[in-house]
């Protein structure tokens, strides 16, 4: 007995199994993830190290240079690229498939202990690594914009409110500022004057830096008590600078207001960003690699009216790209065709056979057969996109 005859024979049981096929799929419809392309992780580590001030030049040859030397020893590894710029330099290291992303990460730690000393000594912080996937990329922007409030306010709060909680949503993998523009005090110092007090920067620099550290001071112990010491009257502004002490002789005391000028600004003014004439920050949202497009956007989506609540009427929030878009495009355009397809295969059964039954079991057959595959690719991990839906 063949399969055909079983089913014809036990008319119920085929019934049921057609019905729970169905179930299935549609179910599964429901739980598979909506994107652009499948899913492939590439196992790739990104290497960021800063040495503010140099030039790219200084960079590729003092940083990255070391470093790719030390790289190139780590097994596995189908390609190095780097590039360097002012005071930055990015190293991406893409493995093969059968390396494991966790191993490389961890020879790839080791190699940067090892490439220490052969840093420059200037080179304060060390480098930092980071796994990545050069085929996720952010799914959506959202500009946020004030012609009112200085930009270092806006990137505050897109950053502390907004950032933080879009990070806490279901499917999104990571949340990253571009034109960043943090508040900074910003010091001017007149050389001569310098000079003339015989002082040299890195005395200078070393007055700001205890003025402004945070370092506790300690603590004072009796019998049966302790105090600890915290030190007051820390510079906060740009005119709180004005009154530290630099150095005191015979002709009086030195302040810092007599050799430099201090003002509010940003930390790195050559870089920023605008929209319709606006200095603004853009907020860029990367999805987890099994999550849904659509949904994630269409959950960032719901939180930026109350976003608006929240922050000064004075900033604009405008959504600039949206990925899930095209996707949804592009996906219905394919579920269109699909459709289509099966009803052109239809109406040539039809013309061809001339019998309704038998076309209505062909009809029947290819609907139930396309459900019941959206079943098995969610039991697989697969995800909704044009090629699997082309596959189809």
């Amino acid at each position: 007995m063949n399969l055909s005859e079983f089913c014809i024979k036990r008319p119920v049981f085929t019934t049921l199994l057609m019905v729970s096929f169905l179930v299935l799929g549609i179910a599964g419809f429901k739980q598979l993830p909506i994107s652009a392309l499948p899913n492939v992780d590439f196992p790739t580590i990104q290497v960021t190290a800063s040495l503010p001030g140099a030039s790219p030049e200084s960079m590729a040859a003092t940083v990255a240079t070391p470093l790719e030397r030390q790289f190139s020893s780590i097994a596995g590894i189908d390609s190095i690229t780097s590039s360097s710029f002012t005071g930055t330099t990015n190293i991406t290291l893409q493995f093969n498939f059968e390396r494991s992303l966790d191993g490389a990460a961890l020879d790839v730690q080791t190699a940067l202990s090892q490439a220490q000393s052969k840093l420059p000594k200037e080179m304060t912080t060390l480098p930092s690594m980071q796994k990545v996937n050069p085929a996720d990329q952010p799914i959506f922007f959202v500009a946020v914009a004030s012609d009112i409030l200085p930009i270092s306010e806006v990137n505050e709060f897109a950053d502390t409110i907004m950032g933080q909680r879009i990070a806490t949503l279901s499917g999104v993998a990571a949340v990253t500022i571009y034109g960043e523009q943090k508040r900074a005090i910003r010091i001017r110092v007149n050389p001569e004057l310098l000079a003339g007090h015989n002082l040299t920067l890195t005395d200078l620099s070393k007055i700001i830096a205890n003025a402004t550290s945070i370092t506790p001071a300690g603590s004072l112990s009796q019998k049966d008590q302790l105090y600890n010491i915290e030190v007051v009257g820390q510079p906060a502004i740009a005119k709180d600078f004005d009154r530290l002490i630099v150095s005191s002789n015979a002709q009086g005391v030195v302040r810092l207001k007599d050799i430099m000028s201090a003002e509010e600004a940003v930390e790195d003014e050559r870089t920023g960003a605008s929209i319709s004439g606006k200095k603004s920050v853009t907020i860029a949202i990367q999805r987890q690699p099994d999550a849904n497009t659509v949904e994630v956007v269409d959950e960032v989506k719901k939180l930026l009216p109350r976003f608006e609540e929240i922050l000064p009427a004075t900033i604009q929030i405008i959504p600039m790209f949206d990925r899930s878009v095209s996707i949804r495009e592009s996906i219905h355009e394919v579920e269109s065709t699909l459709i289509i397809a099966v009803i052109l295969v239809i109406a040539v059964i039809f013309l061809f056979l001339r019998n309704l039954s038998a076309t209505l079991i062909a009809s029947l057959a290819l609907p139930f057969s396309l459900v019941a595959t959206f079943g098995a690719m969610a039991f697989l991990g697969f995800s909704l996109n044009n090629i699997s839906l082309l596959a189809l």
